[in-house]
């Protein structure tokens, strides 16, 4: 059975459900949190949806709880649909000239390596991409290789805090101060980070720092935000212009927030009802002891990587420390990685992405608090008579 608190995913339960990395599970209770914002909402549209008769009050109140939930003041975050989108808006907000470089690392999600492709490839500019050193071992040897690809034309630093195909968690701080004393502007992708990882936005000192709530945080889809330092929030464009924004940045904006969060969050009609159900979320964690089940995650991931290092006798992407605390990507030996993952599916009612990464084939299992000891036995024994191990 799984250990899923009060019963509250809405996990198929004909299915092993190993990838809440990919777009995260809502549980009950915070869905029907939503659903009662959205009833209020629908009671009376105009009232509910005016910022000056109560939106901007609900919207500071829920991103108030999650800025204190990520360590951030709350005039430093804003609300975007997801990290994607906030990234997105940060990329093509920024001056690049011909001949810029922007570094990043060999382990960036896809969706971000497009992006930053077609912002180089429009401004003349040129995407440096550093190799990590494996297996990570040492925050040191990470920061030495990113760094080390610095050059007088770097301009942006851009880097995933937990990285997506291959589930590393990376040290950021050192290169994070390293960019910053070269008069570089770092980039976070912190997709998977809110309720993964320890947060501490503002201490971190990164110039921007995008992530989601509907991933480890439990919020509903759509529940993203970018977090920029004050010096650097002037210099962001929202992706539409609208009742929020201000020609001349005033601060505060035509809402009382700063004008950043103004210019980011009130862009026309759209269903606030996912943003005002974090707090909701983040009352769910506490409520069932969010450590101890991330604990007991952590411990199941971590075992089932072990005992399939001994199985294939591949060495880990990284040491422990470095590892996602509830998601590992486990290499394979070489295989059709498309045909495994239908085949895990199809044949052993798994759901868990296969892929292939620098020359690897991986199979990255996330463990969540609807997960138990038998799925990953479930994984291992449906590898092993796939792969021949």
């Amino acid at each position: 059975m799984r250990p899923d608190p009060a019963g509250a995913f809405l996990i198929d339960p004909g299915v092993t459900f190993l990838n809440h990395g990919s777009f995260g599970a809502c549980p009950r209770p915070v869905l029907a949190a939503q659903r009662r914002w959205q009833t209020r909402m629908e009671r009376q549209p105009v009232a509910f949806l005016d910022p000056g008769r109560g939106l901007t009050g609900r919207m500071r109140a829920a991103m108030a709880a999650l800025a204190a939930e990520v360590g951030a003041a709350p005039g430093n975050i804003a609300a975007q649909v997801n990290a994607t989108q906030a990234l997105a808006v940060v990329a093509r907000s920024l001056r690049l000239a011909p001949g810029d470089e922007i570094v990043t690392t060999d382990h960036e999600y896809a969706a971000m390596e497009k992006l930053w492709a077609e912002v180089a490839r429009k401004a003349g500019a040129r995407v440096v991409v550093a190799r990590v050193p494996l297996p990570l071992a040492e925050a040191a040897a990470f920061t030495a290789a990113v760094a080390g690809a610095f050059t007088a034309r770097t301009r942006v630093l851009f880097l995933s805090h937990v990285t997506s195909p291959t589930a590393l968690v990376f040290p950021l701080e050192g290169v994070i101060a390293a960019a910053r004393a070269r008069g570089i502007l770092s980039v976070i992708d912190g997709a998977h980070g809110p309720g993964l990882v320890p947060l501490e936005l503002d201490a971190l000192g990164a110039d921007f720092y995008a992530g989601n709530g509907h991933k480890w945080l439990l919020a509903p889809k759509g529940t993203g935000f970018l977090h920029a330092r004050p010096e650097r929030q002037a210099m962001v464009e929202p992706a539409a212009i609208s009742h929020g924004w201000t020609a001349e940045g005033a601060s505060p904006g035509p809402f009382g927030n700063p004008a950043f969060v103004d210019a980011l969050e009130f862009q026309g009609t759209r269903d606030p009802s996912a943003f005002l159900a974090i707090p909701a979320a983040i009352a769910f964690r506490a409520r069932h002891g969010w450590p101890a089940v991330m604990a007991r995650c952590r411990d199941l991931a971590q075992d089932f990587a072990a005992r399939m290092g001994r199985r294939t006798g591949l060495p880990p992407l990284s040491a422990p420390a470095f590892s996602a605390p509830q998601m590992v990507a486990v290499p394979l030996p070489p295989c059709d990685t498309g045909r495994l993952k239908r085949a895990l599916l199809e044949r052993h009612g798994i759901e868990v992405p296969c892929h292939d990464w620098g020359g690897r084939a991986l199979v990255r299992a996330s463990v969540q608090a609807y997960n138990g000891a038998g799925d990953l036995d479930r994984l291992e024994t449906a590898l092993a008579r796939e792969l021949g191990l």
